[in-house]
C-alpha cells in the first residue's frame, strides 16, 4: 500500500491507494483516519483508495473551519474535488459514520461522481444530534488520550487487533482542535431529508446490532430515504464493523461489489 499526499482545493490530502480496477474510495468517520480501512484495501480486481479527510490524520486544516461554520458539504466538496484530482471513474463510495453522511451530502448534490455507496454505522439523513451540555466531555477526550482511548473502545466493542487500535488511537489525537466541537455541531446540522431519492444507484446500509451511536431506526431511515438500498444487520458488530470482523466485512463487501452492474 503506497501513501502519498495530493495537492486538492488547496490543501494537502493524504492518502493510501492498491491495486487495480474499479475504483473503491472509503471514506472515513470522526476522530478517524485511512487506518480504519486498513484490513479493507486488499480487493482483487479493484482499486482502493483511502484518504484522510480535511482536518483529520495527514491532511490539512480546513481554513476557517469552526463550530459557527462546520458543515459535512465542505467535507464532500473536497472528496468531490479528490475524486477528479486523482481521475477516479465514478468510484463506489463507502463512508463510515460521519464518512457516510459526507458521501450521502457528495450525491445528493452531485451523482454522477458515485457508481455505488456502502455506508457503514452512518449517520442518518436527518443527521445526529450531539447535545451542547455533551461538549464539555468531547474536548475532555481531545485534552485527554486515555479519556479518548476509552470512548474509542466504546464503538470497537468487537476489535480484538491491540496494535491496530493503538494506532487508531494515535491517529485520532492528530485531528485539528476546531473539528471536535466543530463536527459534531456539523452532524446536528445536517439534513439532507427528501434530498436522496434523486441517486437511483445501489445502495448497501451496514449496521452492528451492538452499535451505541447509531440506532437500528436511524439505519433503517438510511435505506429508505434511496431507491436501491437494502439493509444487512451484523449482530456480532458494534459501530465499525471493518475493524471489528474484518474477515466478515470484506466478504460482504466483496459480494456487494460482484453483483454491480457494469
Amino acid at each position: 500500500m503506497d501513501g502519498n499526499t495530493i495537492l486538492v482545493s488547496g490543501l494537502p490530502i493524504f492518502y493510501v491507494a492498491m491495486g487495480a480496477g474499479v475504483p473503491v474510495l472509503f471514506v472515513h468517520g470522526n476522530t478517524g483516519s485511512s487506518l480504519w480501512w486498513r484490513d479493507s484495501m486488499d480487493l482483487p480486481g479493484y482499486r482502493t483508495v483511502a484518504l484522510d479527510l480535511p482536518n483529520f490524520g495527514r491532511s490539512g486544516p480546513v481554513p476557517g473551519y469552526s463550530a459557527e461554520n462546520a458543515s459535512l458539504e465542505t467535507y464532500a466538496d473536497y472528496v468531490a474535488a479528490f475524486i477528479e484530482a486523482m481521475k477516479l471513474d465514478r468510484p463506489v463510495l463507502v463512508g463510515h459514520s460521519l464518512g457516510g453522511a459526507v458521501v450521502q451530502a457528495l450525491v445528493a448534490r452531485r451523482p454522477e461522481l458515485a457508481r455505488a455507496l456502502v455506508l457503514v454505522d452512518s449517520a442518518a439523513p436527518s443527521g445526529l444530534v450531539t447535545p451542547a451540555e455533551r461538549h464539555p466531555a468531547i474536548e475532555m477526550m481531545r485534552a485527554n488520550p486515555a479519556v479518548l482511548a476509552m470512548a474509542l473502545k466504546a464503538v470497537v466493542p468487537s476489535m480484538t487487533d491491540d496494535a491496530w487500535f493503538a494506532g487508531l488511537v494515535e491517529d485520532a489525537k492528530l485531528m485539528a482542535a476546531p473539528a471536535w466541537i466543530g463536527n459534531a455541531e456539523a452532524l446536528s446540522r445536517f439534513d439532507l431529508r427528501g434530498k436522496l431519492s434523486g441517486f437511483k444507484k445501489p445502495v448497501l446500509v451496514v449496521w452492528g446490532r451492538k452499535d451505541v451511536i447509531v440506532t437500528e431506526a436511524m439505519a433503517r431511515e438510511t435505506v429508505d430515504a434511496f431507491p436501491k438500498a437494502r439493509l444487512v444487520v451484523v449482530e456480532e458488530s458494534g459501530h465499525s464493523v471493518m475493524a471489528e470482523l474484518p474477515a466478515a466485512w470484506r466478504k460482504m463487501l466483496g459480494d456487494f461489489l460482484t453483483g454491480l452492474p457494469e
